[in-house]
């Protein structure tokens, strides 16, 4: 297809509850928006997210079309494609995508999310988002008063990770998976004993499922424990595909990195934004719905003042005159 020569406000690239929410807010102010969106939501494996008022219980196919229609409401344009290039800055913008479109684009907003690497168990993968799970709140309501096992990578998130579940069960148990005994210190096992957690040692070395239900796991050593579902501590990494190439810095953390943003969403790269969880790893639907917002309105509130400043140099520009840089 042919370049298009129209430059909107905003692209925003990827169309989760962040970079939908952001696109909801930048309609309202209108602004000329187009979302592009692959069509790998994260959270695709769930049966349904919570915590999201109004859309507790929702499957997140249905969250997303309830989102785009009202995206939709307010002429924003929804497209369907991979972006495969993004290059230029400020004010021009140019994402192309895979079908050979060319969008063209005042100011981008990264909402492209992060995936998810759990650890190296045969098993995990299939059952993820089912009964192998991550966050407690999300889904700690649906597994409770079940036998709960947590797979521990490292001590002290793991301890906390178990106590966290004994308010959902009275039978969690942690698996000390990647780390010895002596990692666990003595005042983390007091916790655990006290909150009646048991603790297993040893490398797990696949899931037990029978009639598609996790049913317990298989430690390396041929010992079985059971249980009906269990919780993990992924990576996360970053979705930044094309945009990794503008070169946005990133900050280390336990669970990963996110981008480097201030507290409105801009990253280090000069307007381009970032929303959910490439700014905020531990954000869930709710959380990286807000983000969006909050960039959205940051970056309306940047092209107000552009354009501002543009319509004063113009008008205060001597007659036949060169025309006066905009004021900073």
């Amino acid at each position: 297809m042919d370049e298009q020569p129209d430059t909107r406000d905003v692209v925003v690239i990827g169309g989760g509850p962040a970079g939908l929410s952001a696109a909801l807010v930048l309609g309202r102010a209108r602004r000329t928006v187009t979302v592009v969106d692959g069509g790998h939501p994260r959270n695709a494996c769930s049966p349904s997210l919570h915590g999201f008022l109004t859309r507790d219980g929702a499957t997140p196919a249905e969250f997303l079309a309830a989102a785009r229609r009202d995206v939709a409401g307010y002429g924003t344009e929804l497209v369907e494609d991979e972006v495969v290039a993004v290059a230029g800055g400020p004010d021009d913008f140019r994402v192309t995508l895979a079908g050979g479109r060319v969008l063209r684009a005042r100011r981008l907003v990264a909402a492209t999310g992060v995936r998810d690497e759990l650890p190296d168990v045969p098993g995990l993968s299939e059952r993820w988002g089912r009964d192998v799970l991550h966050c407690p709140y999300c889904h700690g309501h649906e597994v409770r008063d079940r036998t709960l096992a947590v797979l521990a990578d490292d001590a002290e998130g793991a301890v906390h990770q178990a106590l966290l579940l004994g308010q959902w069960s009275g039978d969690v148990v942690l698996l000390l998976h990647g780390i010895a005994e002596e990692e666990l210190d003595d005042d983390g096992r007091a916790l655990l004993a006290g909150a009646g957690v048991s603790v297993v040692a040893g490398p797990v070395g696949s899931l037990v499922v029978a009639d598609d239900e996790v049913r317990g796991v298989r430690l390396e050593d041929g010992r079985q424990v059971a249980c009906e579902a269990v919780f993990v501590a992924p990576r996360f990494r970053l979705n930044l595909g094309p945009l990794a190439a503008l070169g946005p810095r990133t900050v280390a953390g336990d669970m990963g990195s996110r981008l480097e943003t201030d507290d409105q969403g801009r990253t280090t790269v000069p307007g381009v934004w970032a929303a959910g969880n490439l700014a905020d790893l531990s954000a869930q639907v709710l959380g990286a719905a807000e983000l969006g917002s909050r960039t959205a309105i940051g970056i309306n509130g940047e092209l107000v003042l552009a354009d501002a400043r543009e319509r004063a140099a113009a008008r205060f520009a001597p007659a036949g005159g060169p025309r006066r840089p905009a004021m900073e």
